[in-house]
């Protein structure tokens, strides 16, 4: 890929006080544009000299190879600028649904969001949920009208949609800037509150009616201002510009601006992040204050590998100034651990460039911190401090992977363990039922990049194999079984004989063992080895393979030889009655039931109940926890729940809340258990 490094600016951008930071969080769909605005809004700032383009793999944010040849975003990246003397940390975050725990690292780590939505695509569910998201944490939000030179629906065409998607208020929405048009191409701007014109000068469509509107939106919660207004005084803009600040920190207005991929948009969106958003003082709910001069409260945001340096430690600073060569007690709640910062770096895509301190407010990296983890705190030893944590999605989707030589097996251990550490979103199970090693992943897209991670990254290659289910087995009705081994080879012999009866116990009784021998018929000294080998029987399974449960195997006749009977001998004869008294009955298999909780919008409610009941789900019954929310919970074999979080999200367009657990093992219906049950 070509190398943009001789066109940025090798100085990273500082800050030495809190009130001259501005965090901010770029989120929205997936190719709403929010990289390409990274992008407009670094160059205007001279952070880089041209602009990146994503189709040709050269913008800061989006550095991994995954990254350029799919695209699209896969994690957080934090782009560093200076404008106006304010540092601004643009946090870009992913639009596809798989990493949304990055989109949560984000927006905890920035004190406002930049919702960017595209004129050339509707406004998605997922878009929709996080809106409302945001405005339970009362996050300040602008929003950003991308994509106009090549758009399908006109500035106001989409500032309608947003207002009906968002279910905003009649004065909570309001254009802050205009597009100025030449024919059908937008060639700059023009501000309501000041009348300035960004880019090319142009006639603009904007009716006096349009900005009295504005004035009149933002003078709304000051009585001064709207005296003022009432009285027909001409506002001046710096009483505006402080109105409209109070009206955004509030959450009750939200500002929104046009842009496009040629840089309209970039310069005003700058003015309103410098003079507008919120510094990190804005104190946040759960955060302490940010004091540089307070102690020292920190928390990891995200961990990245990286071939060369290793772990890098993403780090939002709430108190205190981080320093190199400080010791920190670094803690999650789980765990305590102290570690020497070593040198501070300010992250600009690939780059780590160097910084002498991080105060309040700021966001900074640490390299080669062994034991951080996305959410654990740093603060002083003797000064320990708590932080609210984001909430992590759930991994769903199951990848069963197996090592592709003896080499891979060797180094795949570590590897996941790296990658489970850096990624929160990624779980690995070794499944004690299957034996199989699974990755749990939030859909397919996460599951290829932790693919790759482990091929790139720490050179694993691995092969993905068809996840099993934990079947198991079980006796429909009673029966007897007889074991006999006599083997004589010339010395020492093998004899046991062994009868049992088998009968049927309730769900979830496992394997009980009883004997009821009379006179001495089996040795009391090989009744253990009785137990032993009915035991070993029934996890190996007696037809299908598959581990029996839910029996009560009783003893009740043998025989013994004097000299040739044994421990082994009576734990072979035990298993071999097990299975006798299996070609006796009628062995049903059995396979796993979750209890599944499904929060979706209720206009999807229809087309999930169908899916469901396609699944073999029973509905246990819905409820409406708030208007226009359904809550539904079902009980849903899991060999049908295998694909099930990525064919929700495309039901729902990524809207539901999908929880599943385990709940019981069932039997299977015939027609499905003929295809299970012919596998030893």
């Amino acid at each position: 890929m070509p190398d943009r490094s001789a066109a940025r600016s090798r100085q990273a951008p500082t800050a030495d006080s809190p009130d001259r930071i501005r965090n901010v969080a770029l989120v929205g769909a997936s190719g709403s544009g929010k990289t390409t605005l990274t992008e407009s809004l670094a160059t205007a700032a001279g952070t880089v000299g041209r602009a990146g383009k994503v189709a040709e793999g050269t913008t800061v944010s989006d550095y991994e190879e995954i990254e350029q040849r799919h695209r699209r975003s896969v994690q957080l990246a934090v782009v560093p600028l200076e404008w106006n003397g304010i540092k601004v940390n643009l946090i870009d975050t992913p639009g596809h649904p798989d990493f949304d725990a990055e989109v949560r690292a984000g927006l905890h780590a920035a004190d406002a969001a930049i919702f960017v939505v595209s004129a050339t695509d509707p406004i998605t569910a997922a878009t929709r949920a996080l809106w409302r998201e945001c405005d339970e944490e009362k996050i300040p939000r602008a929003i950003v009208v991308n994509k106009l030179d090549i758009a399908r629906h006109s500035y106001e065409e989409m500032l309608e949609a947003c207002h009906d998607a968002f279910g905003l208020g009649p004065d909570t929405l309001r254009a802050l800037f205009y597009p100025v048009y030449d024919g059908d191409r937008p060639i700059g701007s023009m501000g309501l509150l000041t009348g300035r014109h960004f880019g090319e000068p142009g006639p603009c469509p904007v009716s006096a009616e349009a900005r009295e509107s504005l004035v009149e939106a933002i003078s709304g919660q000051d009585d001064t201002l709207m005296e003022r207004f009432i009285a027909g005084e001409q506002l001046d803009t710096d009483s505006l510009q402080e109105g409209l600040t109070r009206e955004i920190l509030a959450c009750a207005l939200h500002p929104a601006l046009p842009a496009d991929e040629t840089g309209i948009g970039a310069v005003e969106l700058l003015e309103l992040i410098t003079t507008g958003f919120p510094a990190p003082t804005h104190r946040r709910r759960g955060a302490p204050p940010c004091d540089p001069e307070g102690p020292l409260a920190a928390q990891v945001v995200r961990v990245a590998g990286d071939s060369y340096v290793g772990r890098i430690s993403l780090v939002r600073v709430y108190s205190g100034t981080l320093r190199p060569d400080t010791v920190v007690a670094l803690a999650d709640g789980d765990h305590d651990s102290r570690e020497r910062i070593p040198a501070l770096t300010s992250p600009f895509g690939r780059q780590q460039r160097p910084v002498g301190e991080a105060v309040a407010g700021d966001i900074v990296s640490i390299g080669k911190l062994a034991t951080a983890q996305p959410g654990d705190v740093l603060h002083d030893p003797d000064e320990p401090v708590s932080l609210d944590r984001w909430p992590t999605p759930t991994p769903l989707l199951p990848v069963a992977i197996e090592a592709h030589t003896r080499t891979d097996d060797d180094k795949l251990s570590q590897a996941l363990s790296r990658l489970a550490a850096e990624d929160p979103a990624l779980r690995v199970e070794q499944n004690p039922d299957t034996h199989q090693l699974v990755l749990w992943c939030t859909g397919e897209a996460h599951a290829e990049l932790v693919l790759e991670r482990l091929r790139n990254r720490h050179g694993v290659q691995v092969d993905p194999v068809e996840h099993r289910v934990p079947l198991r087995e079980t006796f429909a009705a009673p029966a007897k079984g007889h074991g006999r081994l006599v083997k004589q080879s010339g010395g020492h012999g093998q004899y046991a004989v062994v009868d049992i009866e088998v009968e049927p116990l309730p769900v979830g009784s496992g394997v009980v063992f009883a004997e009821r021998v009379v006179g001495g018929a089996v040795p009391r000294q090989f009744i253990p080895s009785v137990e032993k080998g009915v035991y070993a029987q029934a996890e190996k399974g007696v037809t299908t393979g598959y581990p029996l449960v839910d029996v009560q195997v009783t003893l009740v006749d043998g025989k013994a030889h004097s000299v040739d009977s044994s421990d082994a001998a009576f734990q072979a004869a035990a298993g071999l009655a097990l299975r006798d008294a299996a070609s006796h009955s009628t062995v049903r298999v059995l396979e796993p039931v979750a209890a599944v909780r499904i929060i979706v919008p209720e206009e999807f409610l229809g087309a999930v109940l169908g899916d469901l009941s396609a699944r073999r789900g029973r509905v246990l019954g819905t409820e409406s926890p708030e208007p226009g929310i359904a809550l539904l919970r079902a009980e849903v074999p899991e060999l049908e729940l295998g694909r099930y979080p990525v064919e929700l999200r495309a039901i729902t367009q990524g809207t539901a809340d999908f929880a599943r657990g385990y709940l019981r093992h069932e039997p299977m219906p015939d027609a499905l258990a003929s295809k299970y049950g012919d596998t030893v």
